[in-house]
């Protein structure tokens, strides 16, 4: 793709990222490392720390990104959450995501914790943390959730189980109220699943990460239309992907002028109340 093509792309939209995780530098290195290895990628050659994150966003100009972190045990989510709202409160570009875990006891402080502290929903990476998303061990945090803070939901993975497209449907016919946000089209490597559990149900929004480097661009733009341009956030999932490389993936789907405004930063801007 030639630099002219994507210079002028980068001039015609702003660009939000609406997936990203961030460590504290002194494990940033070793975070990139596990991560590749769970998933069988190789990594770039750098680390997860707001630095580098902010180093490669800067790369397309990105003006908004969605940060999070994961704890995979209960007694991470304290810590975590106040790492996550310390870096929000020194960056404004940053909209930030507390965790939970289905074995922290009082999920109710955490939830309120992040409301009173600038941070705008929960992560959950079931895959990481080890547990079915449907368990009722884990409704505490819905209850705890519901009509309060979204939940990012890590979709799919089709070596597991825990975070299938159906379980999410019966987590959203259990909490009404409940704002989930499906990650990766809603569901890493369960793309048709996602479709057929996930389409047009109320209260669901999804992300673009992870998902274009392994289909067809044809497969790309048919999950985008069977969601809706107006469900979907532009994401990147780094430290997995760089922003440039992503950007390069979704300019070759081709979408129109209004739905490629939609998805790189007015849906996130809108809902965000950053408009």
């Amino acid at each position: 793709m030639q630099n002219s093509n994507l210079d002028d792309f980068q001039m015609q939209y702003e660009i939000c990222d609406g997936h990203a995780h961030i460590f504290p530098e002194k494990i940033a290195e070793k975070a990139v490392t596990q991560i590749g290895r769970f998933y069988g990628l190789s990594m770039f050659s750098g680390n997860g720390s707001v630095q580098a994150l902010l180093k490669s966003g800067s790369r397309i100009g990105v003006t908004h990104y969605l940060v999070c972190s994961t704890a995979t045990t209960a007694h991470q989510v304290e810590s975590i959450n106040h790492f996550v709202a310390e870096e929000c409160e020194k960056h404004s570009e940053f909209v930030g995501f507390g965790t939970l875990h289905p074995d922290y006891m009082d999920p109710q402080t955490q939830v309120k914790f992040c409301m009173q502290n600038n941070l705008h929903g929960i992560k959950l990476h079931p895959d990481f943390q080890q547990f079915y998303i449907d368990d009722k061990k884990a409704y505490p945090i819905y209850e705890a959730a519901e009509n309060k803070l979204p939940i990012l939901f890590h979709m799919g993975d089709n070596r597991y189980d825990y975070s299938s497209p159906a379980r999410l449907k019966k987590i959203l016919h259990d909490f009404p109220r409940l704002t989930a946000f499906a990650a990766h089209f809603g569901g890493y490597q369960r793309w048709d699943e996602a479709v057929c559990s996930l389409a047009g149900m109320p209260n669901v929004y999804f992300d673009t990460s992870s998902t274009m480097a392994f289909l067809p661009a044809e497969k790309v733009k048919q999950l985008i239309h069977a969601f809706g341009t107006d469900r979907l956030f532009f994401g990147c999932d780094f430290p997995m992907w760089q922003h440039l490389e992503e950007l390069k993936r979704f300019m070759a789907l081709k979408l129109t002028e209004k739905e490629n405004r939609q998805i790189l930063s007015l849906n996130f801007k809108q809902f965000f109340h950053l408009l």
